[in-house]
């Protein structure tokens, strides 16, 4: 195989490994490609994603690589993350976290066996987001990551604890992924609309204040204007029993 082509491959799936990672066995075995020509390829690769000056560039971790994104831009990433126009929930990232709240602990490939699609970036939208986090590590082979959802996910749903989520029991299939995020989504709604209402009512009582202020200022104002008038138009006794000449 030729170089290019097996950089290609590797490249290619590390990125659908994702944060689980390849080691160079793992890539040997699917490539066919004896270990070393692999490693060979995998710092050929490196060396040309940092000579292109990509975002993106592959590192070794525990023996293991994985495609990350480079640390000179870590601030955009950020700002992505917490970016007004990304601080809704997709489909995709609901349904994910609908699994993980019903479900956790729980692996990707869990969460991707239920949902039948590759569910990764949904599980780094979420974790971005604080939704959801990791938990430990499963007695499997790999040892994958556990998920569950965080302190933030109960704040963002307005429950005090895991156990106030809407109650799924009443589906016939324990793996109605649909009616769980149909729930989910409503819980949210639910929850948007309180705040919406709360936000009201603050501003209907801030209003109500200034508006009793105004009155008060007016009154204050007409009370002080007639005390006036009278002053100016009452005659004073001095002036009533002094002779005219």
């Amino acid at each position: 195989m030729k170089s290019q082509k097996l950089k290609s491959i590797i490249e290619g799936m590390l990125f659908l490994a994702g944060e689980e990672g390849l080691n160079a066995k793992q890539i040997s075995e699917v490539t066919d490609q004896p270990v070393q020509t692999v490693q060979i390829a995998i710092e050929e690769l490196q060396a040309d994603l940092k000579k292109a000056r990509r975002g993106i560039q592959v590192v070794n971790i525990a023996g293991g690589y994985q495609l990350s994104t480079i640390r000179a831009h870590a601030e955009y990433y950020e700002r992505l993350a917490y970016s007004p126009s990304r601080s809704s929930l997709s489909q995709a990232a609901l349904e994910t976290l609908s699994i993980v709240a019903y479900r956790q602990p729980i692996t990707r490939i869990e969460i991707e066996e239920i949902r039948g699609v590759k569910s990764e970036r949904a599980i780094y939208t979420l974790v971005n987001k604080d939704l959801i986090q990791e938990t430990g590590r499963a007695e499997a082979i790999g040892r994958p990551i556990l998920y569950g959802t965080t302190k933030s996910f109960l704040d963002y749903f307005g429950l005090g604890n895991i156990r106030e989520l809407p109650d799924a029991s009443a589906f016939e299939n324990a793996e109605d992924l649909e009616g769980e995020t149909q729930l989910l989504f409503e819980r949210l709604e639910e929850q948007v609309h309180s705040e919406d209402i709360e936000a009201l009512e603050e501003l209907g009582e801030e209003l109500t204040e200034i508006a009793e202020d105004m009155v008060s200022d007016q009154r204050s104002g007409a009370e002080e204007r007639s005390t006036s008038d009278q002053t100016i138009s009452t005659p004073s006794d001095s002036s009533k029993n002094t002779p005219l000449d």
